[in-house]
């Protein structure tokens, strides 16, 4: 009811066509007891994420030994979590502790191109990567000839590319909309709710979004599948435990966060299906974005040997006598 109110009294004072239109981001329903601690908790993940992303980049570009076209998938990775989570997190943060849960429309749409992109090029990125893996195993001998610093620079440029056309035209769709509500439905911005906020006919918007949905979804567990497969029977015909182990060495830990990913971006989808759990799909939304972003430098970075190796002889420098 204090929604609908505070949505009246927006909507009187600001026309709807006014780009720096304030809306109320619902938020979550926090007692004061939850309120401090999930915000220190946000907090962590973020300075922690902040941290690990951007000691990899730093170890990449400064370390010659690292230029090499793998390491350019890393940094991908890394510039796609410190944008996708700086953009949400900090904000989000803030309005945990703020009665006052106001943004300008700009801001919103400039918070949901971001997480729409962020989300995009995750998955383009990961099958990029599914790609390098499948050239490292199956065909170690031609590794160097085929993962290019060319090839795999054209590769990412396409995953960046492919992901800002394809968002700019599903922001672009819903910024054509005028306004009749002005409170967010959710605890950030995103598409659906951006054009929640119109009362015009949005079945350009409903069809294009799951023409998007179903393109990126398709190519990306698509992509992976046909990977993995082909991974998964040249193991098996060539049945050498060492390649099995290394096999399993570089795509488990690559498989089990882009599940991860996977799984909580389809229930963000399905859950604004159903508005009766908004506080689900809220949070599923921020594990899509913290987890991944999380675990990637640990996992990537512990896991590839040179790259492990570097972060090892720099701590032993740290910590040895001179």
């Amino acid at each position: 009811m204090e929604y609908l109110l505070l949505e009246q009294i927006l909507c009187s004072v600001v026309p709807a066509y006014n780009t720096d239109f304030l809306s109320f981001i619902q938020g979550f329903d926090l007692s004061p007891e939850s309120t401090y601690p999930l915000f220190f908790l946000l907090l962590f993940v973020y300075v922690s994420l902040l941290f690990s992303n951007i000691a990899v980049l730093l170890l990449i570009i400064t370390e010659k030994s690292l230029h090499q076209p793998m390491y350019i998938l890393f940094c991908n990775l890394s510039v796609n979590d410190l944008i996708g989570n700086t953009v949400l997190l900090p904000q989000l943060m803030t309005h945990i502790i703020s009665t006052e849960r106001f943004i300008t429309y700009n801001q919103c749409v400039i918070q949901a191109f971001h997480s729409h992109t962020f989300g995009s090029a995750s998955h383009m990125i990961l099958i990029i990567m599914a790609i390098d893996r499948y050239v490292a195993i199956c065909h170690p001998l031609r590794y160097s000839s085929i993962m290019t610093t060319k090839a795999v620079i054209g590769l990412s440029a396409s995953a960046w590319g492919v992901s800002i056309v394809l968002v700019s035209v599903l922001i672009g769709l819903t910024v054509r909309l005028s306004r009749c509500r002005s409170v967010v439905q959710n605890a950030y911005c995103d598409n659906a709710s951006l054009f929640k906020l119109s009362c015009e006919d949005v079945s350009i918007n409903n069809i294009y979004g799951l023409f998007f949905t179903v393109l990126l979804f398709s190519c990306s567990v698509g992509g992976m599948t046909v990977t993995y497969l082909r991974i998964a029977l040249i193991c098996w015909i060539k049945k050498s435990k060492e390649l099995n182990n290394r096999a399993l060495q570089t795509c488990a830990s690559h498989l089990v966060l882009y599940l991860i990913m996977l799984w909580s971006g389809f229930l963000t989808i399905i859950l604004h299906r159903f508005p009766s759990y908004p506080d689900l799909r809220k949070i599923a939304y921020i594990l899509f974005h913290v987890i991944p972003a999380n675990l990637n430098p640990i996992i990537y970075g512990m896991q590839t040997r040179s790259l492990r190796d570097k972060i090892i002889q720099i701590l032993q420098r740290k910590v040895t006598p001179t």
